[in-house]
């Protein structure tokens, strides 16, 4: 079950097809970019305002689904991902604090390579990220000490591709 903003499996990696139907009312949706080098080139890094966490609880009950940005069904139970200070509220157990930085272009699913990039990107400046894929952006959480550091190297990895072209 993904719910609410339809959020992927963590670390998606994208694959390849021309356009996109609408499944249910065979309608032509708005297709996202799929090539890569544009992609590359006009992908906008945005950080978002504050910390974020991940959390695995046994029982929704007790989540206002309003207060997750993402969640994820797993055998151990849901994992949600919401603002610190919410899960806090709600004496909710996480490891991990996060920013959340948003990739501004609108990319395809189908999109191939971009995970891929910018991950590698990231892990040779030794910043690990979880990746969600919404149906509109690419969102990166990392390591809230590291946000203004990934937002320099995806700066550079837009850099680096347009300036090959």
């Amino acid at each position: 079950m993904l719910t609410p903003k339809l959020c992927s499996i963590l670390a998606l990696i994208h694959l390849g097809v021309q356009g996109r139907t609408d499944q249910k009312t065979n309608q032509k949706i708005m297709a996202g970019e799929e090539n890569i080098n544009e992609l590359i080139k006009k992908m906008s890094p945005r950080l978002n305002k504050g910390d974020y966490v991940f959390s695995t609880v046994k029982k929704l009950s007790k989540i206002n689904r309003k207060d997750t940005l993402c969640e994820f069904k797993e055998e151990e139970g849901t994992t949600v991902i919401m603002e610190k200070s919410k899960a806090d509220e709600l004496d909710l157990n996480y490891e991990f604090i996060a920013s959340w930085i948003t990739l501004t272009i609108h990319s395809s699913l189908d999109a191939i390579g971009l995970t891929a990039l910018f991950s590698t990107a990231l892990a040779k400046n030794n910043i690990g990220c979880n990746v969600v894929a919404g149906n509109y952006h690419d969102h990166i959480f990392v390591n809230k000490n590291d946000a203004d550091r990934a937002i320099q190297v995806l700066l550079t990895l837009v850099e680096n591709y347009s300036t090959q072209s």
